[in-house]
């Protein structure tokens, strides 16, 4: 007789990982991924069935409720396959893998993706939600075709691993290959301008995707070519994504994407790596334009970090759900965030109407089923001329009508949270934190990057320079990817940059060395996703594609070009120039899926400067240069005399003086922000 679904408990409860215990109770016997289930699945000749998620992921709980917590389905889950449960925030190897492998058998992808693979890991078939009678029948049908045709089975499973090694190969370039031009950087960005949507903003379609790194990219473009056209379709982007209710109006911060083309309704979960990256790039562009809403964006981004995903440790949780329970107690997406027009009126009293007009409570702004997700369509100026009510009248309502909202959304039932610590994810707000201090001139800002760079120092970084991936409940564990590694010797270097201490510019080095000798391919110019200390899998993968987060492959060759600048006798600056050089195919193919990929063509086509401050008053001298928006540029510098070979012999004793420098040649030294940017031609 079986017992009660709730008794069950299988392997996963030894996990750390949220969302491998989201399912440590289903009475199917998951598994985690581990070297040792695989050898006892082939000493048993079981057939492997890997299902891979995340805890904010919708359709993996759905799946989960339909599927693993049903007793008809885990019955025959157990008797035909050994079951393995991977939360792809952990190993984002394995999900690329299998990803790669579910997209050619089926020719889409998703989560939660679900794989059958012989014992030995090499996959067969693939899907992703599917409901309960589908599932089995699934399921019945490949396990019946592995136990009565395996000769088949293996001939097709040797050829879709070949093919899934193939795909992630790069052509190599010919001789006379270079770089790409600034002629080919122009071109690829006419072909990409074509499917921007002049209305709303980003791609256009839906749904829409941020793709912060994206809208950096072009941002940096058009502000070295003088492309006004170009920059008009940033700002267009930037301030419809602020506006709409991809947005939290009411909490701050981003979800991840909106499935409409208005930015409207979200795909409720809000994760770590999208606010990192929004941060920094919203922190950009206030630089440029002082646009008051830019500044909003990132203080209240930042503020949604601190109050929601900040550990008393000073790292970053990963996400909060998209899921959370409605007034009835159901799990429901959104439910935490939306609004009915009668919730509104009754909470807001005489001050709705004016609320209505301003966040579309009507058809504009409505979802489904009578609720509404805020969402502006104007400028608060034309709206307090339209409405004869004075601009900071306007604001100070409003702002009061969100205070009243966020007090009455903090008694709903909260979404859950994914409290494990990502390293990468950790690095890309600390980056945002960074940009956020040196362009909105906030000291607490610098104080919570430190608080997390001496977290990841403490808690990630290893004696050899070797990373860990992620941290929870105090145990740190998982060996860390390039995409860690990456984004880490980034951040330590910007973080160099803001307070000129070398300590971390030598911690960046040594992530920077480590990576070199671990990760980088020797046949090649590029750097491999797994560190040759790893067991080996299907294959070593190249993650080259930008994504929502750049790939690692681009980072790391912006991380070479600029330590190239400051340790000139390193190969480092070389070795970018041969990445770059390895990537001009793709680059001209598809300009939009290597946008971070693009800062270093313009970096090696154009003027890069680095510039040098040294005296008493370098850290302020360097506060009003770094306020400015400088893409093309590397601070460095400080108090006293430096054995780093850009500053030395620059120091002059009782002065403060700054210095333009390109390839490490400076002109004459110059005492003033004002002074700099002129050097610099602004």
């Amino acid at each position: 007789m079986d017992l009660p679904q709730e008794t069950h408990t299988n392997a996963l409860i030894h996990q750390s990982s949220p969302y491998l215990l989201q399912h440590a109770h289903n009475p199917v016997d998951w598994e985690a991924w581990d070297p040792k289930v695989l050898q006892d699945a082939s000493s048993r000749d079981r057939p492997l069935l890997i299902s891979i998620g995340y805890a904010s992921c919708h359709w993996c709980h759905v799946m989960e409720r339909e599927c693993f917590e049903d007793l008809q389905v885990a019955r025959l889950m157990n008797d035909r396959f050994v079951n393995i449960k991977i939360d792809r925030e952990e190993r984002p190897d394995l999900d690329q893998i299998y990803m790669d492998a579910l997209q050619m058998i089926t020719g889409r992808g998703g989560w939660p993706l679900n794989i059958i693979a012989l014992p030995d890991g090499r996959p067969i078939w693939g899907a992703t939600y599917l409901p309960k009678d589908q599932w089995m029948a699934a399921l019945e049908q490949v396990a019946d075709l592995i136990q009565g045709d395996r000769d088949r089975v293996e001939a097709y499973a040797a050829s879709l691993a070949n093919g899934l090694r193939e795909i992630n190969l790069v052509t190599p370039p010919g001789e006379d290959h270079g770089i790409p031009s600034l002629e080919d950087l122009d071109r690829a960005v006419v072909a990409w301008s074509r499917h921007f949507d002049g209305q709303m903003g980003g791609q256009r379609g839906a749904p829409k995707f941020m793709m912060p790194h994206q809208w950096d990219f072009l941002m940096h473009y058009a502000a070295v070519k003088k492309d006004g056209k170009i920059m008009e379709i940033v700002d267009l982007t930037l301030e419809k994504m602020a506006y709409g209710g991809i947005y939290d109006h009411v909490g701050g911060g981003f979800s991840r994407y909106s499935v409409d083309a208005k930015w409207h309704v979200p795909h409720f979960e809000k994760m770590a790596y999208d606010n990192g990256q929004l941060i920094s790039l919203y922190a950009k562009a206030h630089a440029r334009t002082q646009n008051p809403l830019y500044q909003k964006v990132v203080e209240q981004s930042i503020a949604f970090l601190q109050g929601e995903l900040m550990d008393r440790n000073g790292g970053f949780y990963s996400s909060l759900d998209a899921d959370s329970r409605d007034a009835s107690g159901e799990l429901r997406e959104g439910a935490h965030y939306v609004w009915t027009q009668g919730e509104l009126a009754a909470l807001l009293g005489e001050d709705f109407p004016l609320f209505q007009r301003y966040f579309n409570i009507n058809a504009y702004g409505h979802w489904e089923a009578g609720e509404h997700v805020l969402i502006r369509d104007r400028d608060e100026g034309e709206l307090s001329r339209e409405l004869g009510i004075p601009l900071e009248a306007l604001q100070g309502k409003i702002a009061q009508g969100l205070g009243v909202l966020k007090r009455e959304r903090d008694k709903r039932p909260r979404p859950r949270l994914d409290d494990k610590i990502v390293c990468s994810w950790n690095a890309l707000i600390l980056k945002g934190l960074l940009d956020a201090h040196r362009h909105l001139g906030k000291p607490g800002y610098l104080e919570l990057a430190l608080a997390n760079a001496r977290f990841l120092e403490r808690e990630m970084i290893k004696g050899d320079h070797s990373l860990h991936r992620t941290h929870k409940d105090g145990k740190s564990g998982i060996n860390g990817f390039l995409e860690d590694y990456a984004c880490l010797i980034d951040a330590y270097l910007a973080l160099y940059q803001a307070t000129f201490e070398e300590k971390w510019l030598r911690l960046g080095k040594g992530l920077l060395d480590h990576a070199i000798e671990h990760f980088k391919d020797e046949k090649g110019p590029l750097f491999f996703y797994t560190s040759d200390l790893d067991p080996a899998l299907i294959r070593r993968s190249y993650e080259l594609g930008d994504n929502v987060i750049p790939a690692s492959n681009s980072i790391m060759a912006i991380c070479l070009f600029k330590y190239g600048k400051l340790y000139p006798g390193a190969d480092y600056g070389h070795m970018a120039k041969q990445m770059l050089g390895a990537m001009q195919g793709e680059l001209q193919q598809r300009p939009q899926g290597h946008a971070h990929w693009l800062n270093l063509v313009l970096y090696a086509n154009l003027d890069f400067y680095e510039i040098v401050v040294l005296g008493d008053q370098a850290k302020e001298l360097a506060r009003d240069i770094g306020k400015a928006y400088l893409p093309a540029s590397l601070l460095a510098g400080g108090t006293k005399a430096s054995p780093l070979e850009l500053l030395r012999d620059r120091y002059v004793q009782g002065r403060t003086l700054a210095y333009v420098c390109r390839e490490g040649a400076c002109r004459l030294p110059v005492e003033s922000a004002a002074e700099v940017f002129k050097e610099l031609g602004g």
